[in-house]
């Protein structure tokens, strides 16, 4: 597994020369979010498709 320190470098290595601080925070922000979810997702904290809409819907079960 690649260290953070490791991962910025390559992202920044294949970031364009025109690239702002913006983009390269937001790159950042996306990959930590992945990051968490895979994370998540590999500790069982997920739930079933069914279970967000009931939620999101205001159903009950």
């Amino acid at each position: 597994m690649q260290s953070v320190k490791e991962m910025a470098r390559e992202l920044i290595k294949h970031f364009p020369d025109t690239a702002t601080f913006d983009d390269l925070m937001y790159e950042f922000y996306v990959r930590q979010k992945i990051e968490a979810g895979l994370k998540d997702a590999a500790e069982g904290r997920v739930l079933l498709h069914e279970e967000v809409m009931r939620e999101l819907l205001g159903d009950q079960p």
